[in-house]
């Protein structure tokens, strides 16, 4: 069953300690679009069967990106879209929204997700990877 997207904006307001939805949903527009450039497949298309409407068609409608950014670069790109933000305001949007979609999914399908994506994602999502 899928989250409604009051109760997944909820999620990510508490975690972001944001000061009201509207901070948060754009949060989590920016960085699910931006996600969705990375994912393909399956794994891109059950990860959007997880979410809210609004939220699965970023990820079902994003194009793909011309090259793959490294966590570093990701951080960087959500400073680009969010304005007044820091690499360290973007690190805790990002982390706000992942661990949200990353609580969300069975755990196997986090890990086919991570695994697309380039090193360093896993602490994006707040799910480190084991050594």
């Amino acid at each position: 069953m899928t989250i409604s997207w009051e109760d997944f904006l909820a999620r990510v307001v508490e975690r972001g300690e944001y000061q009201g939805e509207a901070e948060a949903d754009h949060a989590s527009r920016v960085v699910l679009a931006l996600l969705g450039e990375h994912l393909v497949g399956s794994e891109r298309a059950e990860l959007a069967d997880a979410l809210p409407a609004a939220y699965a068609s970023l990820l079902r409608d994003a194009g793909p990106a011309s090259e793959p950014l490294s966590a570093e670069r990701f951080v960087e790109a959500v400073v680009g879209w969010i304005d007044g933000a820091t690499p360290a305001t973007a690190q805790w949007d990002i982390g706000a929204v992942l661990s949200t979609v990353g609580d969300l999914v069975p755990g196997e399908l986090l890990d086919r997700v991570i695994e697309q994506l380039p090193d360093g994602y896993d602490l994006l999502f707040g799910h480190p990877a084991s050594a």
